[in-house]
């Protein structure tokens, strides 16, 4: 139940008002209520967006010191996810994360994550020196995708670390298979350490009981999400939550405002506000919506021959404990075209764009922003494609067996700073690799920035582009040379 009242937009009211007052800039931005503006983009865009470009000043507050409305609107979002303190950030997830990986670590501190996390959370591991210690999620080979990791290798992994200062989870996958998050939450917190989520793809998850319980339901002490992924908010707008003690909300704003520009975009905060309002009145209705029209594609794809979407079928594996049935994952190995082609197809030929693809997959994400209509062009889409290619090739096979992590030789921070030179991957074997290198499927990285190349994972590449598999990440685009530390 809700504390204060939802229906409340303390930041855009205060916008309104400033439009309502006429007031005469000599603020930046330049454009001056776009008066100053383009005039081909702003007919295009229309003019209410540049009244509420605005700065810093006392009536629409400041995001790196709120006193007012934001303050007023972040307490809202707080409010609305259970959360002891909530943080707006205009620097998209990415940002979010980063300062959520500064707030409970720092030079040569251990934090535990998985292998297949986000470059944010390397980037934030570097910008706070601290040490990661991988755990390796659970991988799916008929998917060819990675779950999540199970609560027996965070329990493995923390008692064999156990100086540990956070653990880091992913909450839920890309692909919306999320694993057992409280029984991790209850284990990490027997450290009294906190438990960190990088909950991108969850922002909708505590509006519906359909869905994977939410980090914050599940007892985690900091988490960010994707405001703008699956609920209204504009891109790069996100959200960080903080519950209990484990956690300084301070700190956490100190650490925002070492990475957040001193001109935050006042538009972004202001969809940030209503869309906390959007999700908090009407989120349940909503989510049932975007629930059974995605329930009725999925069921409809996997009619279709040489497709399959998968749905709850593949809970009670190890890694996959609940799923959001929001994420629909179209695998096309049965026709023999890989994801990204399949991808290039929707997109040139029938002006579909789909969110993302692997080898084996493309991704939709399923929203309240969708319609029957929109889900039966891409389900009569998919007929033609089957016919056009059903028997013609044969079926992509499973991914191979990825190497086990390599030993450590240097912290990402020393490697990423270090002197490198190009080395031919083939004579690297003993090397320090000074970036990443990663294996799709399951796009989990063999080698990260510091570590150790050994001759198991030089075969690997080998064996992975002589089965027409992707290797990437390295700055030549062929994979021959690897960035190796000096």
């Amino acid at each position: 139940m809700n504390k204060f009242d939802q229906n409340r937009t303390p930041l855009f009211d205060a916008l309104k008002e400033y439009v309502n007052r006429d007031t005469l800039p000599f603020h930046v931005p330049g454009h001056k209520k776009g008066v100053g503006i383009d005039n081909e983009f702003k007919n295009f865009m229309g003019e209410n967006p540049f009244k509420i470009d605005v700065t810093v000043f006392k009536l629409v507050d400041s995001l790196h010191h709120p006193t007012g409305p934001i303050k007023e609107a972040q307490e809202l979002a707080a409010d609305a996810y259970g959360a002891d303190a909530s943080f707006f950030s205009i620097h998209g997830t990415s940002g979010a994360i980063q300062a959520m990986i500064m707030s409970v670590v720092s030079d040569g501190d251990k934090i535990i994550v998985p292998r297949n996390v986000h470059k944010s959370v390397t980037a934030g591991i570097i910008l706070s020196g601290a040490t990661p210690v991988f755990m390796q999620p659970e991988l799916d080979k008929k998917l060819g995708i990675a779950h999540g990791v199970t609560p027996s290798t965070v329990k493995e992994t923390l008692d064999s670390n156990p100086d540990a200062k956070a653990v880091l989870l992913i909450n839920p996958t890309y692909y919306g298979v999320s694993t057992d998050i409280k029984k991790i939450a209850d284990i990490v917190h027997e450290y009294n350490i906190p438990l960190i989520v990088d909950e991108a793809h969850g922002p909708h998850l505590a509006f519906s009981d359909k869905l994977p319980m939410s980090a914050i339901e599940a007892g985690a002490d900091i988490c960010a999400q994707s405001t703008h992924k699956i609920i209204g908010s504009l891109t790069q707008g996100s959200l960080l939550h903080v519950k209990g003690n484990l956690v300084s909300p301070k700190k956490v704003q100190q650490r925002l405002n070492l990475l957040q520009t001193t001109s935050p975009s006042y538009i972004l905060m202001a969809s940030l506000d209503c869309a906390r309002r959007q999700i908090a009145l009407d989120g349940k209705k909503l989510l049932d919506q975007a629930i059974k029209l995605c329930d009725y594609t999925r069921e409809e794809i996997n009619k279709i021959p040489g497709f399959y979407c998968f749905g709850k079928e593949v809970l009670g594996k190890d890694g996959s404990y609940a799923f959001d049935s929001t994420k629909l994952t179209i695998s096309c190995r049965e026709l023999g075209i890989t994801g990204y082609e399949l991808d290039t197809i929707l997109a040139d030929k029938y002006h579909i764009q789909m969110e993302l693809s692997d080898f084996y997959n493309v991704l939709a994400v399923g929203s309240f922003g969708d319609t029957k209509e929109g889900m039966d062009k891409l389900l009569n889409a998919l007929k033609e494609i089957s016919r056009e290619f059903i028997g013609k090739r044969p079926a992509t096979p499973d991914f191979l067996d990825i190497p086990s992590i390599p030993k450590k030789i240097l912290e990402p921070r020393e490697a990423f700073n270090a002197k490198k030179e190009d080395t031919l991957l083939e004579e690297s074997e003993g090397k320090i690799s000074g970036e990443f290198l990663l294996a799709y499927p399951p796009g989990i990285p063999l080698l990260c920035p510091g570590e150790k190349i050994t001759k198991e994972i030089i075969d690997y590449v080998d064996d992975l582009k002589r089965a027409n598999l992707y290797v990437q990440g390295t700055e030549d685009s062929t994979v021959t040379y690897i960035k190796t530390v000096i």
